[in-house]
């Protein structure tokens, strides 16, 4: 059989990574994604392209709520390494089955509700799990949290503003009891690091905007308090 080869030849070792090892399956939340919304997979792995940016040369970092872990990948051209927990078997399990030398990060079933995760980190980022926790268990959230931080230690929290809600897809919507205005995740998240610094989201698009207008909102906490 004649090997295929394309009409321009930068793209022949494509077809042979195809043809090699196959092609990369999406996690099972992702395919999801790009089944349903296309877009919202880019507005995720943009998310994450912000978190690894935000990391830069952070040694040990931890993922709270990772889901099927799909974007970890990018978040790893960053850092030094990254374990991820989520509270859902389904999605850890998915990671492992598609574990890829290449790309190797620790994954485990944790609620971090429970308390926090052994050993200390540099860095934690969460994304789209506050908006999960009910009001009265945030507290309990942030602190396991930056339990697992040393003194030095960034957390990044990501989740739809509140004001976005009512022109958010009914699936994205589902499970959110604790959005919030920027103005509250500041003043939460300022009760556990000495500074904390707020971006806007709408999109992909990440910027100092007027936090009101944003559909998404990051915090990014500094230096742990006490």
């Amino acid at each position: 059989m004649t090997k295929k080869r394309t009409v321009e030849p930068q793209y022949d070792g494509h077809v042979e990574l195809k043809l090699k090892q196959g092609l990369t399956r999406l996690g099972v939340e992702k395919n999801a994604n790009w089944d349903l919304d296309p877009r919202r997979l880019v507005f995720v792995l943009s998310r994450y392209k912000f978190v690894a940016k935000m990391l830069s040369g952070k040694k040990r970092v931890l993922e709270v709520g990772c889901g099927d872990g799909f974007p970890v990948r990018i978040v790893l051209q960053e850092v030094g390494m990254v374990h991820a927990i989520d509270i859902d078997l389904v999605f850890i399990e998915d990671i492992d089955e598609r574990a890829d030398e290449k790309w190797p990060f620790t994954s485990a079933v944790h609620d971090i509700l429970s308390g926090p995760v052994e050993g200390q980190y540099d860095a934690a980022y969460s994304l789209d799990v506050i908006e999960h926790i009910p009001k009265k268990e945030e507290r309990k959230f942030i602190e396991n949290i930056v339990k697992s931080l040393s003194k030095t230690g960034v957390l990044i929290v990501g989740t739809p503003s509140i004001e976005s809600q009512p022109h958010a897809s009914p699936l994205s919507k589902i499970g959110h009891v604790n959005c919030k205005t920027g103005r509250d995740l500041r003043d939460l998240m300022l009760d556990y690091f000495d500074n904390v610094f707020m971006f806007s989201m709408n999109d992909e698009v990440v910027h100092t905007g007027f936090l009101p207008m944003a559909q998404y909102l990051f915090a990014i906490g500094a230096g742990v308090k006490g």
